[in-house]
């Protein structure tokens, strides 16, 4: 036992402690606030050029039914929304620098942190119900067209992806985007501590 306790002091008076500067903190966070960002604008420019197309297909395309039309006109509205809530969320972590406004900024990242977890939460159910409003009217007249065994392999696909996309994927995503942002405002108070301990 005696052993044991001394290798346990040996341990412990030879352990490192690996200390980051307040600097190093920052450059780091701030190169994820960066990442974030520009994630952010690559998902608003893909539902901007969703949308874009979705329109011209509502707009110059002819439909023979009127399930067709209202489909496609609910998905356009929907993605439509959908870009300015990303939008939105978008100019509250593009607005501020950390190094400017160190309050304004942390406020503005858990804000951003708390819309991002209503729309995967809340309103993603609204989302998914509206969506497949959508795609269940736009191709009512194509299923038609097709043979019974195509069409119950769509409507199987569809549902699985569905699903796939409610449970398994927006929980995984929940969670790494959670753990992500909760770490960069836990960096981002401590950085804001660090400076205020320094002044």
């Amino acid at each position: 036992m005696q052993e044991f306790d001394h290798i346990q002091s040996l341990w412990q008076s030879h352990s490192l402690e690996v200390k980051i500067s307040s600097d190093e903190m920052l450059a780091q966070s701030k190169k994820e606030v960066a990442g974030i960002r520009s994630k952010s604008r690559l998902n608003i420019l893909g539902m901007i050029v969703s949308f874009a197309t979705l329109a011209a297909l509502l707009l110059f395309a002819e439909f023979e039914s009127w399930t067709t039309l209202a489909g496609l006109s609910i998905i356009v509205v929907l993605v439509g929304i959908y870009t300015f809530i990303l939008y939105k969320d978008h100019k509250l972590i593009s607005e501020n620098d950390f190094t400017e406004h160190p309050k304004a900024f942390l406020d503005q990242l858990k804000a951003y942190q708390l819309n991002k977890f209503t729309i995967y939460n809340k309103l993603y159910w609204l989302y998914m119900a509206a969506l497949s409003v959508g795609v269940i009217f736009y191709f009512y007249e194509k299923l038609n067209l097709l043979s019974p065994l195509v069409q119950i392999a769509l409507i199987l696909f569809t549902i699985i992806w569905m699903t796939l996309c409610a449970t398994v994927f927006r929980k995984a995503y929940l969670k790494g985007e959670k753990e992500r942002i909760s770490l960069l405002i836990e960096k981002f108070e401590r950085i804001s501590t660090q400076f205020n301990e320094n002044k």
